[in-house]
């Protein structure tokens, strides 16, 4: 009996914590410490937010891929979203994340592998800059 009520106590924690996380998320605005045009990695993404409108950063970051000779593999746009999806040498999955936010910017999200890896989603972000 007395185990029962800790895993009851363990799982009711678990669910707090997890239906705090899920009801914080903002829904696409802006975070705290990421200026326009900058970009913050954490967690195995790379974060941004770019002051140009969906379409011309989907472009942008079609021209990144392609300049950094990345096939892609998937990819696709509307007036809220974009998604391309690409693969490395090493068969490594890169994917950019694009989403319209209130205040008329584009977040875009960087993640390369599983796990993530900086150096390459910085390198395809600076590609991405320079073609905006």
């Amino acid at each position: 009996m007395r185990s029962r009520q800790v895993l009851l106590a363990i799982f009711l924690i678990c669910s707090t914590i997890v239906i705090a996380g899920c009801a914080s998320s903002d829904g696409g605005a802006k975070p705290k410490g990421i200026a326009p045009g900058t970009a913050k990695y954490s967690m195995g993404t790379l974060e941004s937010f770019e002051a140009k409108s969906i379409d011309k950063v989907y472009d942008a970051a079609l021209k990144a891929m392609d300049e950094l000779k990345l096939p892609v593999i998937q990819k696709g746009v509307d007036s809220m979203s974009g998604k391309i999806v690409g693969r490395d040498v090493a068969d490594k999955k890169i994917v950019v994340t694009l989403s319209s936010t209130t205040d008329g910017m584009t977040k875009v999200s960087i993640k390369v592998g599983l796990l993530g890896d900086e150096a390459k989603s910085r390198l395809v972000y600076e590609q991405l800059k320079k073609k905006i």
